[in-house]
């Protein structure tokens, strides 16, 4: 069965159609995962600095700890 030009060139526009659908699908694909990545990369930098906030924070209260005990050692001599 041979197509008649006409229908030669809707089939070519079909086809052309559904490359430019995929290619743009595929750009939303690749523009969304890039949007994600650079969200987790945004928590997770923001996740090592609350961490590294709670390590002064636990390194503060152990040298004050450590204060008190000393000076409690030194009241009861």
């Amino acid at each position: 069965m041979y197509l008649s030009e006409f229908e030669e060139i809707i089939a070519f526009i079909v086809c052309g159609l559904i490359l430019v659908a995929f290619g743009v699908s595929t750009y939303q694909n690749i523009k969304t995962t890039i949007a994600e990545e650079k969200e987790k990369e945004a928590e997770k930098k923001e996740n090592e600095e609350k961490v590294k906030v709670l390590i002064k924070y636990f390194k503060a209260k152990t040298a004050l700890l450590k204060k008190i005990e000393q000076i409690k050692k030194q009241s009861g001599k």
